[in-house]
């Protein structure tokens, strides 16, 4: 499912992402599920608080200075942040399950840009050490297994390679739901509207340990862990009202993680 990306209502007074309803379901995801709303996603995506200003700021920030690397951005959506990491000077190859998200991405990057589609939870199309860094921007939080995903990553990455990657708060579930095991790996599901378009997206939660052993598991030394604040360049009527003067809230994590 490397075309999923979060674009989350937060209720700033509790911190947590919070849909126009949340429910357990059994239902999983199909790979081309964003298909159906590729476009009124990619709007929202494009200039949303959420995205615009707290999430690929954040990527960009950890990714540091690019130029001249090989860069794999996993799930690249219509392909905002391969625009942005290609501005500053990466050499960047793209891949999403969604086709839909795909034609989107090479009509914002132009015919020669190296896109494919492929699944994230699946082998990956790529050489052994093919990349010095691989971006994963709020995708892994769909998978219930990241085994296979990060072993696949690990792979693709040249030895001492970075895997950036963003992914829902642990703190968002039990903050949806008080009576919420913290410590189970549980799916939920919420309502999101984009545009006119209402759509039921699945997560699973992990607790912060499961994601760090997943990553020591998969070859990976841990970096950096990173709560960081919105944009400071963020159009003030954008903000949340309820904001106040803070400047960090609780919805993504990130984490910077180095190839053994």
């Amino acid at each position: 499912m490397a075309d999923v990306r979060s674009v989350v209502i937060v209720s700033l007074s509790t911190g947590s992402p919070t849909p126009a309803r949340t429910h357990r379901s059994e239902d999983v995801m199909r790979a081309d599920h964003y298909d159906n709303f590729a476009r009124s996603y990619s709007i929202e995506n494009e200039s949303g608080f959420y995205n615009a200003y707290y999430e690929r700021p954040a990527m960009l920030t950890l990714a540091g200075d690019v130029q001249g690397r090989r860069v794999l951005d996993a799930g690249c959506g219509s392909g905002p942040l391969s625009e942005a990491l290609r501005a500053k000077g990466a050499i960047v190859t793209g891949f999403d399950s969604s086709p839909a998200m795909v034609e989107l991405a090479r009509t914002r990057l132009g015919e020669d840009a190296d896109l494919q589609v492929a699944d994230i939870s699946l082998p990956l199309p790529f050489a052994d050490g093919a990349f010095d860094d691989v971006v994963v921007s709020l995708v892994l939080h769909y998978l219930q297994d990241w085994g296979a995903a990060l072993s696949e990553l690990r792979r693709v990455l040249k030895p001492g390679g970075r895997l950036l990657l963003s992914v829902n708060h642990p703190r968002i579930l039990e903050s949806r739901d008080p009576n919420a095991d913290y410590f189970s790996v549980t799916q939920h599901s919420g309502e999101y509207t984009f545009g006119d378009e209402h759509v039921v997206l699945t997560f699973w939660h992990r607790p912060l340990h499961a994601m760090t052993d997943a990553f020591t598991e998969a070859g990976f030394r841990i970096a950096v862990i990173s709560e960081p604040p919105f944009s400071s360049d963020t159009p003030p009527e954008l903000l949340p009202p309820d904001l106040g003067d803070r400047k960090s809230f609780i919805c993504f994590i990130f984490f910077v993680l180095e190839a053994h």
